[in-house]
């Protein structure tokens, strides 16, 4: 017997799942402003709110993007870490528990202007961030803030 998982679906077999229903509630807050104090703030609060492997990614990559990319905007966007320019994401942290899944996500939106070619990664799955993982991260946000 297949075993019974959180993804909440309709009877057609498509929905949203709870993560991605609370997901999108956090959102609809970000955008109404509710309980938003300033960028830095939520987006420090989320992290302290990570457990784990998640807690111990989201704060070094933030370091790093502050060290590196300073221009960028702290903030939340769908209830995650995220780093803006001129207003728009351009960098994400997604947490592995957020969405139950086997990894963390790093994802960049296409401000990023991360192009090469007719084809490119726009995230990366992170289980662990080794000294060759942080050097990336630097090398693709520093390229991605301009």
């Amino acid at each position: 017997m297949a075993e019974k998982t959180t993804r909440a679906r309709d009877e057609d077999g498509e929905g949203f799942t709870e993560e991605e229903r609370a997901a999108m509630k956090e959102r609809a807050k970000e955008v109404r402003g509710r309980k938003k104090k300033d960028g830095l703030t939520d987006l420090l609060e989320k992290v302290a709110e990570m457990e784990g492997e998640d807690r111990v990614m989201a704060e070094r990559i933030h370091a790093l993007i502050t060290e590196h990319a300073p221009q960028l905007e702290p903030k939340t966007w769908y209830g995650m870490p995220a780093y803006a320019k001129d207003g728009k994401v351009l960098v994400f942290f997604q947490p592995a528990l957020k969405f139950k899944a086997r990894y963390a996500t790093l994802g960049f939106q296409d401000t990023a202007m991360l192009d090469d070619g007719p084809m490119w990664a726009t995230s990366f799955a992170l289980t662990e961030l080794t000294p060759d993982a942080e050097e990336r991260i630097v090398s693709l946000v520093t390229r991605a803030a301009g």
